[in-house]
């Protein structure tokens, strides 16, 4: 069996004299007790005749534990160590001063602000020359409409629409709930229980559900795209269909911006129908609104504009989110920890994007008068 490596205090011995022994390697790292040495002085004498292996990693962990009771680097003196070991201790003893007296880098928040510019105009110029490029495709697919992929589109559509139809009415529902009950609570010191139905319905249809919805969808199918995109890349599937002749454009991309386009209108639909009955089991069980009463002042205070401008913010918030989510997925470098970056940065972006539009339409709409 072979043997476990060792650290050894020799007593009385001044400097200090540790004697090494065993098998130091990398395969035998994971048998490396924690020693009960004491602490030692910057000076020991490091003695080698009892060690029969040592690689580099062994090396390593040496001299860390050394370190860690109190030696130094240059106090470390080598005795009785065949040539071997003594080299590749030595050239790990050299490694490691460098890493400690490299001084660190410390980067001027002028330069760290110039960085960020220049990476935000990048990802700018790369999101302009997507659309673009998918524009070119489109006109393609209208001249040629038999190109389309069509099982493509019908398969993102299930995962985009269908899969998360559930999610979106909980959430929608609960938040109904959650939004008049707070109100409700207010509203009834003033006895003013039948504006809770004007707030709730107002607020969700037009800010509330696109603007939750859309992030739901950015994080969930967002992400997903961007990681399917990534994989792909990733095993070279996405060349294999240029090799084929095919735009990876027209099959890949195109089909899911148009599935997300479709579908989030739809789930900011049914987002305001949970929204909405949320509400009203609120207002029939706290505030003694029955369900026609507040169907009838639903009717009354929401007009056809403001569910109009709410469903019509969610295919911005869509085509912002897809093209977010293509672009990240198809500048995926061909290694795991790219694939999780550009997912992080997937929903980050479009959470942000979506907020950023949401905050510019209201804007533009109030100046208006809408």
């Amino acid at each position: 069996m072979l043997a476990r490596p060792n650290l050894h205090l020799e007593p009385n011995t001044l400097p200090p004299q540790v004697t090494v022994g065993g098998y130091w390697q990398l395969t035998r790292m994971e048998a490396v007790p924690d020693w009960d040495l004491p602490k030692l002085p910057p000076q020991i004498r490091l003695q080698g005749e009892a060690l029969d292996a040592l690689d580099t990693s062994g090396a390593y962990f040496l001299i860390r534990a050394l370190l860690a009771r109190g030696a130094t680097l240059e106090g470390i003196t080598l005795e009785t160590f065949a040539p071997q070991h003594r080299a590749i201790f030595e050239l790990v003893r050299q490694h490691y001063m460098a890493s400690m007296s490299a001084p660190a880098i410390k980067i001027p928040w002028l330069a760290k602000l110039g960085v960020g510019l220049h990476t935000l105009i990048q990802q700018l110029a790369s999101g302009l020359s997507l659309v673009g490029v998918l524009g070119t495709e489109s006109s393609q697919l209208l001249r040629h409409p038999n190109r389309f992929r069509v099982k493509e589109f019908v398969t993102q559509l299930q995962a985009v629409f269908v899969t998360a139809i559930p999610l979106v009415l909980l959430i929608m529902f609960l938040l109904g709930v959650v939004f008049a009950y707070l109100l409700g609570r207010q509203a009834v010191q003033y006895g003013a229980n039948v504006f809770v139905v004007d707030g709730t319905t107002l607020a969700l249809c037009r800010e509330l559900s696109p603007v939750l919805v859309a992030i739901l969808v950015a994080g969930r199918s967002g992400a997903a795209m961007t990681a399917q995109l990534g994989t792909m890349k990733f095993d070279e599937e996405i060349d294999a269909i240029r090799v084929l002749g095919l735009s990876p454009y027209a099959v890949l991309i195109i089909p899911r911006l148009l599935a997300l386009v479709l579908s989030l209108p739809l789930l900011v639909f049914l987002g305001d129908l949970a929204g909405i009955l949320g509400s009203m089991v609120v207002a029939a069980q706290q505030l003694g609104i029955g369900p026609i009463a507040f169907i009838h002042r639903m009717i009354t205070a929401l007009d056809t504009s403001t569910v109009v401008i709410g469903l019509g913010k969610a295919p911005i918030f869509a085509a912002f989110i897809g093209l977010i989510a293509c672009q990240n997925g198809l500048h995926v470098a061909r290694n795991a920890r790219s694939i999780g970056l550009n997912t992080t940065a997937t929903v980050v972006h479009s959470i942000v994007a979506v907020i950023l539009l949401n905050a510019l339409i209201a804007v533009t709409l109030v100046n208006l008068g809408i």
